[in-house]
């Protein structure tokens, strides 16, 4: 940990340096929460269809909304994340 405090001291890293590295890591973790929330869901809707197969179309309706407002949130926090990159605002 001191090493790595040692390291940035040196290196001089400026706001535009540390809002670039924060976008970064920001739509890192953005891409993989999108992915472990759709994945949970199709997961789910599987195996509600697979209990329930009269349900299906209900399900699948239900687990393409589920996935979109995933798919949707992702998009925005990818947006701020390149606003952070680019260094506006």
């Amino acid at each position: 940990m001191f090493e790595l405090m040692n390291f940035l001291a040196e290196v001089n890293i400026d706001d535009k340096g540390l809002g670039m590295l924060g976008g970064v890591m920001g739509a890192g973790l953005a891409v993989i929460g999108a992915g472990i929330g759709i994945g949970n869901i199709v997961g789910k809707a599987t195996e509600a269809i697979a209990r329930q197969p009269e349900t299906g179309g209900r399900i699948f309706t239900t687990m393409i909304i589920g996935a979109a407002l995933v798919e949707g949130v992702t998009l925005f926090a990818l947006v701020i994340c390149l606003l952070a990159v680019l260094g506006v605002g």
